[in-house]
């Protein structure tokens, strides 16, 4: 059986797509249980067709899938199968979204704009969800598109740890790429016990249309910055972030954020800086082609594992972060 069971005929059952299944396997691994099996294939014109090969009734059913490219493939294939185990009579279903696609589509800022991260939550209680499962949502508020449990699970402890090992506390300065990002910045900080710095982009009075100036706000000469962000696109704005604190004194610049989504030109870009170390979680599958010698990658299966072990037995998923405040 594929399924961890506990007292009477309670039964977990671990399901993923086809977007990311190694990160998948290793949350398996650290569970105990076997992938429940599935047939998956993509018609012609591109639809989707998923198929379960074993029971799922009564099941405590957790679908892992990573909303990579192509994301919308990703995510359509995710729902159908929410909506497949709804129709076997699962008991409950939980989606799993290390990384949540639309996530910055989350309030508008023009009229006539949509609010996609909502209506991608909409989708998911449409489909069959009870419960969303995410890692370092882009913004707070996306708990309350869903009206069910969320669980929003932080990288940061992974992160922190790392970096705890590998360099002088003493020496770091925590730096936030923009104002946008400072609370995530500050979280870091009281983890580190380190000071805080801000890259604040403004725009040249002098050249209409660009923002050609970055003040930094905070002391960076001679440490080691600590540029943190929930994910890196196409790493335009960190990359030009990191070489205002070197034009600024910073003796060396590290990179240290959850989501590697890495659209070009991102990697050439973080290769050819003075970026000396780039530090990612497996959010999202990482192609070889888009790695370097300068990367890391930080496993959170072990984390997703512990949450959905937490979700199965009523245990408490918050108390996985009592100690790292937020």
């Amino acid at each position: 059986m594929t399924g961890l069971k506990t007292t009477g005929e309670k039964k977990l059952m671990l399901f993923t797509g086809r977007a990311y299944p190694e990160l998948a396997q290793e949350v398996a691994e650290e569970l105990g249980v076997e992938i429940a099996p599935m047939k998956a294939h993509d018609f012609a014109n591109g639809e989707i067709y998923t198929r379960f090969e074993e029971s799922v009734r009564g099941s405590d059913a957790f679908v892992i899938q990573c909303h990579s490219a192509p994301i919308n493939h990703s995510i359509m294939e995710q729902l159908i199968m929410v909506d497949a185990l709804k129709r076997a009579s699962s008991k409950r279903i939980t989606v799993i979204t290390p990384f949540y696609g639309y996530a910055r589509q989350d309030k508008k800022h023009k009229g006539r704009e949509p609010i996609s991260a909502r209506l991608m939550a909409d989708f998911f209680a449409t489909a069959g969800a009870d419960r969303l499962m995410a890692v370092d949502l882009h913004t707070d508020q996306i708990q309350g598109y869903f009206d069910g449990p969320v669980d929003h699970l932080f990288a940061l402890p992974v992160l922190v740890d790392y970096i705890k090992g590998k360099y002088d506390t003493s020496k770091l300065t925590v730096v936030s790429p923009d104002a946008g990002r400072v609370r995530t910045a500050d979280r870091w900080t009281d983890r580190l016990n380190t000071p805080l710095a801000i890259v604040h982009k403004r725009r040249d009075p002098n050249i209409p249309n660009t923002v050609s100036v970055h003040e930094i706000v905070g002391e960076v000469k001679g440490r080691t910055c600590v540029l943190v962000d929930d994910m890196v696109d196409t790493a335009g704005t960190i990359c030009a972030a990191a070489e205002a604190l070197f034009e600024n004194g910073a003796a060396e610049v590290i990179i240290a954020a959850t989501h590697a989504v890495l659209s070009d030109p991102a990697t050439d870009r973080l290769k050819n800086s003075r970026i000396s170390e780039v530090i990612f979680t497996n959010t999202l599958p990482i192609p070889d082609e888009k790695r370097f010698d300068k990367m890391t990658v930080l496993s959170i299966a072990p984390m997703l594992a512990r949450a959905i072990r937490e979700v199965f037995e009523d245990g408490s998923v918050t108390s996985m972060f009592d100690d790292h405040k937020h």
